[in-house]
């Protein structure tokens, strides 16, 4: 009997987020390939990549091979899966989104997609984070393109070798209103951001806090080669984006030694 292919499944959505169903929906279309989805029960975008120490998590089944993590991250569904669902062999790809929205540039650092994409590559396996630019006067998105391509990597990457050394992962984003899209190599744009809070009050008259979304705003880093992501986007182009974990600012150390002889 031919071996299945392994692949675990997560997002920051939510279980019951159209971006992961849909994720779900075109990797069960390829052959011999066995999916395993564990999701957060409740929405964690933007929770970067935490885990949960301070309380008890709790695996729920929703379905054959899809459990949502009661008040679990990204990362706690990834980090018990392999401890729990993957006891003896480690799933042999690991796919988080499909996200609502984009994860480029510094935004990186506070996805929950991406972060489901770090704990898997923490752990040795091969991992894509992959998110859909929206446009948000269509909230409920068109994930299509996003399906085409996520079945396109996983099968070259299933039929080949992932591309990238260990402790790298690939981050997708896909341009919104696109049948098709040509693929475009880039690097991780500089994000402008702003403070945006807007206050409410209860009827006690105790102020609330929501945090705001910034307009997407991005300049490419002085210096780099190639073209970034936010730039692959708005010229209609699907952006992957090689990422390492390693945050060493290896340009700056020579100078920080000088500082530090001072």
């Amino acid at each position: 009997m031919k071996k299945k292919y392994k692949i675990l499944v997560t997002n920051d959505d939510g279980y019951e987020a159209k971006g992961l169903l849909s994720l779900v929906k075109s990797l069960k279309e390829l052959d011999d390939v066995e999916v395993m989805v564990v999701a957060p029960a409740n929405e964690k975008s933007a929770c970067g990549h935490s885990l949960t120490l301070v309380r008890p998590l709790r695996f729920v089944s929703v379905d054959d091979d899809f459990y949502k993590l009661d008040d679990g991250t990204p990362s706690d569904c990834v980090y018990l899966s392999l401890s729990t669902l993957y006891k003896n062999e480690k799933p042999d790809l690991l796919v988080s989104g499909i996200n609502r929205g984009s994860n480029m540039g510094e935004d990186i650092t506070y996805s929950g997609t991406a972060a489901g994409a770090m704990e898997g590559v923490l752990h040795d396996i091969p991992s894509i984070a992959i998110s859909q630019v929206m446009d948000f006067t269509n909230p409920d998105g068109d994930f299509s393109l996003a399906m085409k391509t996520i079945k396109e990597l996983v099968l070259k990457i299933k039929n080949g070798n992932f591309p990238l050394p260990p402790r790298e992962f690939l981050n997708v984003n896909i341009p919104s209103d696109l049948g098709e899209a040509k693929i475009k190599v880039t690097y991780a744009g500089y994000r402008f951001y702003a403070d945006d809070a807007h206050v409410h009050r209860n009827p006690r008259g105790e102020e609330h806090y929501w945090l705001g979304l910034h307009p997407l705003n991005f300049a490419p880093r002085a210096g780099s080669d190639g073209m970034s992501d936010y730039e692959a986007i708005q010229e209609g182009y699907i952006s992957i984006t090689p990422i390492m974990l390693d945050l060493s600012a290896y340009k700056s150390m020579k100078a920080l030694e000088a500082w530090c002889d001072e």
